[in-house]
């Protein structure tokens, strides 16, 4: 026998059991990489990942293109209007003014609100709200025009389309929950987990954020397939960005007139909204904005969101007992009702606008000058920032802060009179708050103390 003819393998003792790659194939790793790379090459799954699951005529570049710059706008507008219906609470005035803490960096813009054009937050929150809710049809038209690309098939093919979708995942809930959370506002239908203050700032950066990224990844594009028309490109071109069908259906509409659609529900929703923030006789004309809230027919007949009883107001808060305590300077002094109509009444045309986006006609107020009120505790002309507390025991915005500017303008009263009659209950009596220009939170009702140079 050979010398070198190895010994049986029995001979060299008990037999080891291999437990690495070669005992049982490749390991787990590399059956995973080797059922994705399997899974990749067969193509896409079954459903909305392959092409032909989407058949509607409608869908291409150009549609997509129309909805996506009317949104570009829009949203512009309503993100400039939102900012500014920010800076009208002063949220750097005082805590109690801030209803997003933490704001840092985001809050870099803020300024001190002005009183005049004194229906300026009249204006940009009726546009914003408006806006809002007119862009509704859009916005559901350019997600409907876009859904294939949700499910583009490989999910992922580089870095740059990674980020795309990313964008897009945060475009989309963005988009979904600032408008759902604006329209449940405006709805007066609070079911947020939170505030709503916190919440929709808060979402309206990310989603502005993810709306900036996926407009500099887009805007070229959508601005060649306006130029190119509304023609369909071939649907495996370039060109056709994923959005042709094809193995399109029989078109029931043209796109144009698709987009003609969305613009008419867009309009009707104008029509069933604008009125409540013009106010007036059109408020009627605004069957989507909440109602039921008008107290009266009388002087006192216009919008409340919150009546005495909602906030705790019991009658003992505004009885005869009720006292005005006036504070500054190291002095206070305290006012009845009755030495408050004694003092010099000045008279004031202004709205309430609030940032539900309704808004009264200009009302005829009386009462005294917060100047005056502040003359009192030996405050002279350049009259400092003043806090203003209300009786009430619940709910939101019971104090508030204004600031100097908003004391100083001879319009800023405390009201005790509307429209010839005595305020209701329910509108601040006996003595409320208002300013020119500000938000109709910060025209405190059932005040009780003003304490001027302090803010907190």
């Amino acid at each position: 026998m050979d010398a070198n003819h190895h010994r049986p393998a029995a001979s060299d003792g008990p037999a080891r059991t291999q437990t690495g790659p070669d005992a049982d194939g490749p390991s787990r790793p590399a059956r995973l990489r080797a059922a994705l790379a399997s899974a990749w090459a067969a193509g896409p799954p079954r459903g909305p990942s392959r092409p032909e699951f989407w058949r509607s005529p409608l869908r291409g570049p150009w549609l997509t293109a129309v909805f996506g710059i009317a949104l570009l706008l829009g949203v512009t507008v309503l993100f400039v209007t939102g900012l500014l219906s920010y800076a009208a609470y002063e949220p750097d005035l005082a805590a109690v003014n801030d209803q997003t803490p933490g704001k840092g960096l985001l809050g870099f813009y803020l300024f001190s609100w002005p009183t005049s054009p004194y229906w300026l937050y009249r204006v940009t929150q009726g546009v914003h709200v408006t806006l809002g809710v007119v862009l509704v049809p859009v916005l559901l038209a350019k997600l409907w025009s876009v859904i294939p690309k949700l499910f583009a098939w490989p999910p992922v093919r580089s870095p740059a389309q990674a980020l795309e979708r990313v964008s897009l995942l945060l475009l989309v809930g963005g988009a979904g929950f600032e408008f759902a959370t604006g329209i449940l506002n405006v709805q007066l239908h609070y079911v947020f987990p939170g505030s709503f203050y916190t919440l929709h700032f808060y979402g309206a950066w990310v989603f502005i954020g993810a709306f900036a990224v996926h407009v500099a990844l887009r805007l070229r594009r959508a601005v060649r397939a306006l130029r190119a028309g509304p023609r369909q490109p071939a649907p495996d071109s370039e060109e056709a960005a994923g959005l042709v069908s094809p193995a399109p259906a029989a078109p029931t509409i043209s796109r144009r007139g698709a987009l003609g659609m969305v613009g008419l529900g867009s309009l009707a929703l104008l029509v069933v909204t604008a009125g409540q923030s013009i106010g007036g006789r059109f408020r009627r004309t605004a069957v989507l904005a909440p109602h039921g809230q008008e107290p009266d027919a009388g002087p006192n007949g216009f919008q409340i969101n919150k009546t005495a009883a909602s906030v705790g107001i019991r009658p003992s808060d505004t009885g005869p007992a009720w006292r005005l305590t006036v504070r500054g300077a190291g002095r206070q002094t305290d006012l009845t009702y009755a030495r408050l109509l004694e003092l010099p009444q000045n008279e004031a045309l202004l709205p309430i606008a609030c940032v539900e986006g309704w808004s009264t006609a200009d009302q005829h107020w009386s009462g005294v000058r917060l100047t005056d009120l502040a003359a009192l505790v030996g405050l002279g002309a350049d009259t400092p920032q003043v806090l203003v507390e209300s009786v009430q025991r619940g709910g939101s915005f019971s104090s508030v802060v204004l600031s100097g500017p908003q004391v100083r303008d001879p319009r800023s009263l405390l009201a005790v009179r509307v429209n010839g009659a005595v305020l209701s209950l329910d509108h601040g009596h006996p003595a409320r708050v208002i300013v020119p220009g500000a938000p109709g939170v910060h025209n405190t009702k059932w005040v009780t103390r003003l304490t001027f140079g302090e803010t907190s």
